[in-house]
């Protein structure tokens, strides 16, 4: 016979396990990254993956969703049902410029930003053989020879070589690619002239099989602190691209809240920290989420100004 004492210490056993159910994560998460293995943002995710894994006490696995700069991978995301357990790793400007130039299925309110990790280091590079050693002796070959190859990754950088063609008068053809990993190889072997990288061409300067032409970021890149911002080419434009973490919008407040105290304690991590600061020569950042959402917002209303001056549509 049940007495009240022992009908008491079950409800306790109970409630405790029910507790300890709803522990987010009960169960392995996947990190999705919107370009092809083996870029810049494919070698920092997984070790970032590696990291979150123990921090979490779950595994974390690396899916790579390759396509349109990282939208597709983001279009899968806007739709997942699996809350936190499925967060995408990629750059800011997927979710700021690619929904302004090209139909999309998600927009800036599709998802919750839990933060931003590093500062891109984005770039116009060429390849070691291609004789350009600065970025005026490029406008002078294009100039000369128009209709030259620019290879693209991000809507983003697509709207920014639109704009400086535009006011320099040259002619590109400008050539999608599904990542660093495929830039790479077209850059070196000389099979195009020049391209945008958003960190992968730090594996390639020091044996000079890459150079950087131009920093597309605000200020001089991390790694090449010689090689000049655009707007002091002349440009008043700039890429302020961030490597962000962000998850469905109707993820749970708790469930943000753990992935957040996770990120920001692995970009203590001392091997996060190689990867970012040695490999791909990117100053770590971390921001909170709320203030990654006030800069995407603002990201866009600049797009969509610069969109309506060259006539983008």
């Amino acid at each position: 016979m049940l007495t009240w004492r022992g009908l008491g210490g079950l409800l306790g056993v109970v409630l405790a396990l029910n507790g300890h159910a709803g522990v987010f994560p009960e169960r392995p998460l996947t990190m999705v990254i919107g370009y092809a293995a083996g870029g810049s943002t494919d070698v920092q995710g997984r070790v970032l993956a590696e990291v979150l894994a123990e921090q979490l006490g779950q595994p974390v696995t690396v899916s790579n969703l390759p396509g349109a700069g990282g939208a597709v991978a983001a279009s899968m995301l806007a739709s997942s049902t699996e809350q936190g357990y499925v967060f995408q790793y990629g750059i800011s400007s997927t979710i700021s410029i690619s929904p302004l130039l090209a139909p999309a299925s998600y927009n800036l309110d599709s998802f919750t930003y839990v933060a931003g990790l590093s500062l891109d280091q984005s770039a116009y590079v060429t390849g070691g053989q291609s004789g350009f050693k600065d970025w005026p002796s490029l406008l002078t070959y294009l100039r000369e020879n128009p209709g030259q190859v620019y290879v693209t990754q991000t809507a983003e950088d697509r709207l920014l070589t639109r704009a400086i063609a535009k006011r320099e008068g040259r002619q590109l053809r400008i050539v999608p690619t599904s990542g660093g990993a495929g830039m790479a190889p077209l850059v070196t072997s000389g099979e195009v002239i020049f391209a945008y990288s958003g960190g992968t061409h730090t594996a390639f300067t020091d044996s000079g099989q890459m150079r950087v032409l131009a920093s597309l970021a605000k200020e001089r890149l991390l790694g090449y602190p010689d090689v000049p911002t655009l707007r002091e080419l002349g440009y008043d434009l700039a890429l302020h691209a961030v490597r962000i973490v962000s998850v469905p919008a109707d993820t749970p407040a708790e469930q943000v809240r753990v992935l957040a105290d996770a990120l920001a304690a692995a970009v203590r991590d001392p091997r996060f920290i190689e990867v970012t600061e040695v490999r791909i020569r990117q100053p770590i950042q971390f921001m909170p989420g709320p203030q990654v959402k006030d800069m995407l917002s603002q990201q866009v209303r600049e797009y969509r100004q610069l969109i309506d001056e060259i006539g983008l549509q």
